[in-house]
């Protein structure tokens, strides 16, 4: 038996880079499988169409990750197509780099709703159905720990903001046996990030290993977490970068 089988897994925004191959691999991992998506509805129902063609379960949810109503439908929307919830995995995430000056609270606004707000509130939500054994999994950035350089404050600060998160969340949700971790990944070969730029070698030459990491390497650190091995870690985070922050 699959090492997933029988458990229901809500992931924001799967339907491209590392969210896609977090959906593809709790898939073929066993769980059935809902996730959201904002823009890329053709890519979403491709996915869809492969996880199902081969055997899995999967749905498509159109949700905007800075509308907490929209993320409370898509946690609704799981439960009422797959019975239940089991693993949750907050991947949605946005990156504005500018020079601190030129910033507007606006942006802030926008940072802060989907790199955090929705992380709160989709497991705020999740929590009312998530029983012993369930998982809180939420994408960070190696970034958290590092400000690689200019640029990067508001960014930075979120995802900092998600280790708080992550550990006072454990605390209060230990005694329902519910484990809530955070994944940190570095430079990420994704249409996002390609491992093919003057960025990217930069960003290599920093990393202990200098190579990029793929999608599908975070995504087995997650379906690791999400499965029984991982049922002992909880509050703390595990950082996958390839050694840019050693």
């Amino acid at each position: 038996m699959k090492k997933l089988a029988n458990k229901v897994a809500l992931v924001s925004g799967g339907s491209r880079g590392i969210g896609a191959a977090i959906v593809r691999r709790l898939a073929a991992d066993g769980a059935k499988v809902a996730f959201t998506y904002s823009r890329s509805a053709e890519k979403a129902d491709a996915i869809v169409a492969e996880i199902n063609a081969a055997g899995g379960s999967a749905i498509a949810i159109s949700a905007d990750s800075s509308i907490a109503a929209d993320i409370i439908n898509s946690v609704n929307k799981t439960v009422a197509e797959f019975g239940g919830l089991d693993i949750l995995v907050n991947n949605a995430g946005i990156y504005i780099g500018k020079d601190f000056p030129e910033h507007t609270i606006e942006e802030y606004d926008q940072v802060m709703d989907v790199n955090v707000k929705a992380v709160f509130v989709a497991a705020l939500e999740a929590v009312k159905h998530l029983k012993a054994g369930g998982r809180i999994i939420t994408i960070g950035s190696n970034m958290a720990e590092n400000a690689i350089g200019p640029q990067t404050t508001l960014y930075t600060m979120s995802k900092s903001a998600l280790q708080g998160f992550t550990r006072g969340l454990a605390r209060d949700l230990g005694p329902k046996g519910i484990a809530v971790t955070l994944v940190q990944p570095g430079p990420t070969n994704t249409d996002m990030n390609p491992d093919n730029t003057e960025q990217a070698d930069y960003a290599r030459s920093r990393m202990a290993l200098a190579e990029y990491g793929t999608a599908e390497d975070v995504a087995g650190l997650v379906s690791f977490l999400a499965g029984d091995e991982g049922r002992q870690i909880t509050g703390s985070w595990v950082t996958i970068d390839g050694g840019f922050n050693a």
